[in-house]
């Protein structure tokens, strides 16, 4: 299994990198402890090249690159990142096999 990254969230990765005043080395996500449920999802931009350790994830000529630590990676593994938009919101929403539950507000996350 692997984390895929749909490509509306490519494209969004991209366009809100471009609004930066340097160009970011990639986007990090992960896991964090915290939220209402126990786990947040973390998404930072990186100005730093990504660890040895990380899975990095390369889109549209290396242009997007998505970086993932090693333990975030067990929570996140077989998961897509999607980029949603509705009437009320719009944002990066991850699809998660592994979340056994989420918070109301939809900013945690509970495995």
């Amino acid at each position: 299994m692997a984390v895929a990254v749909s490509l509306r969230a490519v494209a969004e990765i991209k366009k809100a990198a471009a609004k930066r005043a340097a160009a970011p080395k990639g986007l990090r996500v992960g896991i964090r402890g915290g939220g209402c449920t126990g786990f947040s999802y973390l998404f930072e931009w990186s100005d730093i090249d990504p660890r040895a350790e990380d899975k990095v994830l390369t889109f549209e000529d290396d242009s997007v690159r998505v970086f993932i630590d090693p333990k975030s990676l067990l929570y996140l593994e077989g998961s897509t990142l999607d980029y949603a938009t509705s009437v009320m919101a719009r944002g990066f929403k991850w699809v998660n096999p592994n979340a056994k539950g989420s918070c109301g507000c939809g900013e945690s996350v509970q495995f």
